[in-house]
């Protein structure tokens, strides 16, 4: 049996950070049967690589130049029937998960990050011309993000909110989604088909906060390297059952409401001093999603234990934290510039792109 289909023993499901045509003509199907993967997720760096070396992709962008199209309706329109046809390809977990696996992640442009009316519209848009109810909306956590993030649920879609780095967004994102869920429900309108994840990046929180901590220098601060992202992901995750699985959370439940599940994305380990699979078999825990790209996959696949990992440790975890708060750094502080950091590298990406389908 492979490491990685051993995950879902315990109640987390493993999602691939990867889609390409040639992905899914060739591959996707295998890392479902084998690998247990129940979902896709997607980005505009993922697709620019797709687009770039998948010559399967070549054909239709010819073609599509010849139209009187712009960058992005060209990049959309080769795009969309990749998404269509991942979504198609998970429709049987899907199904057979009663809507709790088997989701297809695509983005709204980057460009749009503070834009909420924008975002609205793009989301939207995106919604019908894929038309597949296991689609996932992607959009960034910030102030219009968030808004956005409310007003969709409140109509009904599948959301996948991304670039979360501290508590605050958490909170913050989780208190959106509660509001959009109770504007149906006032509404009379259903919700138990409602599916959306909270996207949190692991490893850059510990990139940035192990370069504070090099630069403070003593032995305390050194001792903390690595350890900042698994103890972040800790105290989520037991606010994340407090709340879904309390009292605020009753009536909501009651209707049908499903909880928004945390995803741990950025997985990807970038200390080589760090195991490759640090930020799997660390975050391992129920009701929770993992992303990961093809490379930690692969490490998984060939050393990583799973284990019940992620609701373990919440006092070290929380000491964690506050030794860090005594030195001066402040998880919040450093979610918000991560988040500016992140919204730069997926504007750059979305650039790239377009300069390919132009």
């Amino acid at each position: 049996m492979s490491r990685l289909i051993q995950i879902r023993n315990f109640g987390q499901r493993v999602w691939l950070d990867n889609l390409s045509r040639q992905l899914v003509a060739e591959q996707l199907s295998n890392l479902v049967a084998e690998d247990g993967i129940a979902g896709v997720t997607s980005n505009p760096a993922i697709f620019y690589n797709a687009i770039a070396k998948d010559g399967r992709y070549q054909g239709d962008l010819a073609r599509l130049k010849t139209e009187n199209l712009s960058a992005e309706q060209r990049y959309e329109a080769l795009v969309i029937p990749d998404i269509q046809a991942a979504c198609d390809l998970m429709r049987t977990q899907y199904d057979a998960t009663a809507k709790a696996d088997g989701y297809v992640s695509f983005e709204v442009s980057p460009f749009l990050a503070n834009d909420e009316a924008g975002t609205l519209v793009a989301a939207r848009r995106l919604w019908q011309a894929v038309d597949r109810p296991n689609l996932m909306i992607k959009v960034p956590a910030t102030a219009a993000g968030t808004a956005a993030f409310e007003q969709l649920i409140a109509e009904g879609l599948n959301v996948n909110i991304t670039l979360m780095f501290s508590p605050r967004h958490v909170e913050t994102i989780f208190d959106a989604y509660l509001r959009g869920l109770q504007r149906r429900v006032q509404q009379g309108l259903p919700v138990d088909h409602i599916k959306a994840v909270a996207s949190v990046f692991m490893s850059r929180v510990d990139t940035l906060i192990d370069k504070k901590l090099d630069a403070i220098g003593s032995a305390d601060a050194l001792a903390l390297r690595g350890k900042a992202a698994v103890a972040f992901a800790r105290t989520a995750y037991h606010d994340y059952q407090t709340l879904f699985h309390g009292a605020r959370f009753a009536e909501l439940k009651a209707a049908g409401a499903r909880p928004q599940c945390l995803l741990w994305a950025s997985t990807g380990t970038k200390n080589a001093a760090y195991s490759d699979v640090l930020y799997i078999e660390e975050l391992i825990g129920d009701e929770t999603v993992n992303t990961a790209p093809d490379a930690t996959l692969d490490a998984f696949r060939d050393h990583g234990q799973a284990a019940a990992t992620l609701g373990q440790g919440l006092p070290q975890a929380e000491q964690t934290v506050a030794a860090l708060a005594a030195l001066g750094i402040d998880l919040n502080e450093v979610g918000e510039q991560l988040q500016q950091e992140g919204l730069k590298l997926f504007d750059d990406a979305f650039e790239k792109l377009l300069a390919l389908t132009a």
